[in-house]
Protein backbone atom coordinates (compact mmCIF):
# COMPACT_ATOMS: atom_id res chain seq x y z
CA UNK A 1 0.00 0.00 0.00
CA UNK A 2 1.43 3.34 -0.94
CA UNK A 3 0.79 6.49 1.00
CA UNK A 4 0.73 8.76 -1.85
CA UNK A 5 -2.36 9.58 -3.45
CA UNK A 6 -2.87 10.53 -7.04
CA UNK A 7 -4.68 13.12 -8.24
CA UNK A 8 -7.19 13.14 -11.01
CA UNK A 9 -7.34 16.20 -14.15
CA UNK A 10 -10.66 17.42 -12.10
CA UNK A 11 -8.79 18.23 -9.24
CA UNK A 12 -6.21 20.12 -10.83
CA UNK A 13 -8.60 22.17 -12.35
CA UNK A 14 -10.41 23.13 -9.40
CA UNK A 15 -7.02 23.94 -7.08
CA UNK A 16 -6.94 27.77 -6.14
CA UNK A 17 -3.64 27.93 -7.20
CA UNK A 18 -3.79 26.86 -10.84
CA UNK A 19 -7.65 27.23 -11.36
CA UNK A 20 -7.75 30.31 -13.97
CA UNK A 21 -10.77 32.32 -12.82
CA UNK A 22 -8.83 32.74 -9.34
CA UNK A 23 -6.16 34.13 -10.66
CA UNK A 24 -4.97 37.49 -12.38
CA UNK A 25 -4.11 38.47 -15.70
CA UNK A 26 -0.93 39.44 -14.39
CA UNK A 27 -0.54 36.60 -12.51
CA UNK A 28 -0.71 34.01 -15.54
CA UNK A 29 1.88 36.33 -17.40
CA UNK A 30 4.16 35.73 -14.58
CA UNK A 31 3.63 32.43 -14.19
CA UNK A 32 3.48 31.90 -18.10
CA UNK A 33 0.60 29.77 -18.23
CA UNK A 34 -1.26 29.35 -21.28
CA UNK A 35 -5.08 29.27 -21.40
CA UNK A 36 -7.46 27.31 -23.15
CA UNK A 37 -10.69 29.38 -24.88
CA UNK A 38 -12.73 27.77 -21.99
CA UNK A 39 -10.82 29.27 -19.48
CA UNK A 40 -10.36 32.13 -20.42
CA UNK A 41 -14.39 32.49 -20.76
CA UNK A 42 -14.47 31.45 -17.14
CA UNK A 43 -12.09 34.10 -16.49
CA UNK A 44 -13.99 36.73 -18.21
CA UNK A 45 -17.32 35.51 -16.67
CA UNK A 46 -15.92 35.71 -13.46
CA UNK A 47 -14.66 39.24 -13.74
CA UNK A 48 -17.22 40.22 -15.09
CA UNK A 49 -19.87 39.47 -12.09
CA UNK A 50 -17.38 40.62 -9.42
CA UNK A 51 -17.29 44.15 -11.31
CA UNK A 52 -21.23 44.18 -11.41
CA UNK A 53 -21.61 42.66 -8.40
CA UNK A 54 -19.41 45.42 -6.43
CA UNK A 55 -21.09 48.62 -8.14
CA UNK A 56 -17.49 49.02 -9.64
CA UNK A 57 -18.27 49.01 -13.62
CA UNK A 58 -21.66 51.22 -12.86
CA UNK A 59 -19.52 53.51 -11.10
CA UNK A 60 -16.63 54.09 -14.04
CA UNK A 61 -19.69 54.62 -16.30
CA UNK A 62 -21.35 57.09 -14.00
CA UNK A 63 -17.67 58.64 -13.79
CA UNK A 64 -17.09 58.84 -17.83
CA UNK A 65 -20.71 59.99 -18.24
CA UNK A 66 -20.97 62.67 -15.70
CA UNK A 67 -17.26 63.94 -14.90
CA UNK A 68 -15.89 63.43 -18.15
CA UNK A 69 -18.99 63.91 -20.66
CA UNK A 70 -18.36 60.56 -22.17
CA UNK A 71 -14.80 61.27 -23.35
CA UNK A 72 -13.41 58.19 -21.48
CA UNK A 73 -12.62 54.94 -23.23
CA UNK A 74 -12.88 51.24 -21.43
CA UNK A 75 -10.18 48.45 -22.60
CA UNK A 76 -11.43 45.12 -21.42
CA UNK A 77 -9.53 42.41 -20.50
CA UNK A 78 -10.02 38.86 -19.50
CA UNK A 79 -9.51 39.86 -15.72
CA UNK A 80 -10.25 43.23 -15.68
CA UNK A 81 -10.89 46.66 -17.25
CA UNK A 82 -8.39 49.69 -17.40
CA UNK A 83 -10.57 53.11 -18.08
CA UNK A 84 -8.97 56.08 -19.61
CA UNK A 85 -8.78 59.33 -20.33
CA UNK A 86 -7.33 61.93 -21.60
CA UNK A 87 -5.33 62.53 -24.91
CA UNK A 88 -1.51 62.02 -25.86
CA UNK A 89 0.43 63.81 -23.11
CA UNK A 90 -2.00 63.67 -20.75
CA UNK A 91 -3.78 60.25 -20.58
CA UNK A 92 -5.01 58.95 -17.38
CA UNK A 93 -5.91 55.60 -16.28
CA UNK A 94 -8.06 53.60 -13.51
CA UNK A 95 -7.22 49.57 -13.71
CA UNK A 96 -9.40 47.24 -11.72
CA UNK A 97 -8.19 43.37 -11.86
CA UNK A 98 -10.43 40.63 -10.71
CA UNK A 99 -8.58 37.65 -9.12
CA UNK A 100 -10.85 35.39 -7.67
CA UNK A 101 -13.89 37.39 -5.38
CA UNK A 102 -10.77 39.94 -5.10
CA UNK A 103 -11.12 43.30 -6.52
CA UNK A 104 -7.57 44.87 -7.19
CA UNK A 105 -7.33 48.48 -8.33
CA UNK A 106 -3.50 48.90 -9.76
CA UNK A 107 -1.38 51.78 -8.60
CA UNK A 108 1.80 53.23 -9.23
CA UNK A 109 4.25 51.56 -6.85
CA UNK A 110 4.46 53.65 -3.72
CA UNK A 111 4.66 52.80 0.33
CA UNK A 112 2.35 50.27 1.94
CA UNK A 113 -0.23 51.87 3.37
CA UNK A 114 -1.68 51.78 6.58
CA UNK A 115 -5.34 51.73 6.30
CA UNK A 116 -6.90 48.15 7.15
CA UNK A 117 -9.42 48.47 3.86
CA UNK A 118 -8.33 48.57 1.64
CA UNK A 119 -5.43 46.00 1.64
CA UNK A 120 -2.01 47.65 0.10
CA UNK A 121 1.06 45.46 -1.08
CA UNK A 122 2.57 48.54 -2.27
CA UNK A 123 1.06 48.19 -5.93
CA UNK A 124 -2.38 47.07 -5.59
CA UNK A 125 -4.91 47.69 -3.04
CA UNK A 126 -7.46 44.85 -3.14
CA UNK A 127 -10.85 44.55 -1.62
CA UNK A 128 -11.81 40.93 -0.83
CA UNK A 129 -15.53 40.51 -1.34
CA UNK A 130 -16.42 41.13 2.11
CA UNK A 131 -14.41 44.61 2.30
CA UNK A 132 -16.29 45.70 -1.29
CA UNK A 133 -19.86 45.35 0.10
CA UNK A 134 -19.08 47.77 2.67
CA UNK A 135 -21.16 50.83 1.08
CA UNK A 136 -19.54 53.38 -0.16
CA UNK A 137 -15.94 51.45 -0.02
CA UNK A 138 -15.27 51.23 -3.49
CA UNK A 139 -16.38 54.51 -4.47
CA UNK A 140 -14.22 56.21 -2.13
CA UNK A 141 -11.46 54.01 -3.77
CA UNK A 142 -12.31 54.97 -7.59
CA UNK A 143 -12.84 58.52 -6.04
CA UNK A 144 -9.26 58.37 -4.78
CA UNK A 145 -7.93 56.79 -7.79
CA UNK A 146 -9.91 59.76 -10.46
CA UNK A 147 -8.20 62.96 -8.33
CA UNK A 148 -4.68 60.91 -8.54
CA UNK A 149 -4.50 58.72 -11.41
CA UNK A 150 -1.89 56.62 -12.82
CA UNK A 151 -0.06 59.03 -15.57
CA UNK A 152 0.78 57.01 -18.34
CA UNK A 153 4.33 57.37 -20.35
CA UNK A 154 4.35 59.31 -23.66
CA UNK A 155 5.56 57.58 -26.69
CA UNK A 156 8.59 59.55 -26.84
Amino acid sequence: MSDITETSPSDAETDPETDPARLSAIEIGERELTLTDEQRKAMRDNARRVLRESGVAEILQTLNKHALQGRGRFEEYDSGVLFKWGEKYTTRHIWVDVAGDQLRFRLKPHIRCKAPIPHCDGEYHSFTAATWRIPNAVLREVDANYKRPVAESSDD
